[in-house]
């Protein structure tokens, strides 16, 4: 176990938690017309999870995996658009994308490394940092847009299940 493990851990299941059992039309719901919405960040979640873990380890990404990757930065820290259409943001598929994204990054937070952490990659919003600042992130990212989430889900004309 690392020193990262157990924030990771915890931030990530009030993620899930807050995302738990919402409906395509909730998951896709804006709060304006240029905000992100729970789905879309659901998936950069799993996206810099991807993003991160494929730097660390130094494997490529198959065409799919590519695409959740580029969840990270497209349509949220550039003027792409998002990778996904609000029409393919499902549950099922933010499900299953933070489950794949899991298994890439759980056994390398986990260990966390002295040969990770050392590693200099790319992060989200550009800079290179290190692989100890990368396992930083990731531990926090996803309680950052649990949130998020919350207070979506709390905002005035939120649809209802």
């Amino acid at each position: 176990m690392s020193d990262f493990d157990k924030s990771w851990e915890l931030s990530r299941k009030r993620l899930i938690d807050e995302i738990a059992g919402l409906n395509q039309d909730q998951l896709n719901w804006k709060l304006y017309p240029q905000a992100l919405s729970i789905g879309q960040m659901a998936l950069h979640v799993a996206g810099v999870e991807v993003f991160f873990s494929s730097q660390l380890r130094g494997d490529p990404l198959d065409a799919g995996m590519d695409r959740l990757r580029r969840c990270s930065t497209q349509g949220v820290v550039d003027d792409s658009p998002f990778p996904f259409s609000d029409t393919e943001i499902t549950p099922d598929l933010v499900v299953k994308s933070l489950e794949l994204s899991r298994i890439l990054v759980e056994p390398l937070i986990r260990e966390a490394s002295e040969e990770a952490r050392e590693v200099e990659i790319t992060s989200a919003l550009g800079p290179i940092i290190s692989g100890e600042g990368a396992l930083a992130r990731l531990a926090f990212h996803p309680g950052y847009h649990q949130g998020q989430a919350y207070q979506i889900k709390n905002a005035p004309g939120f649809p209802k299940a």
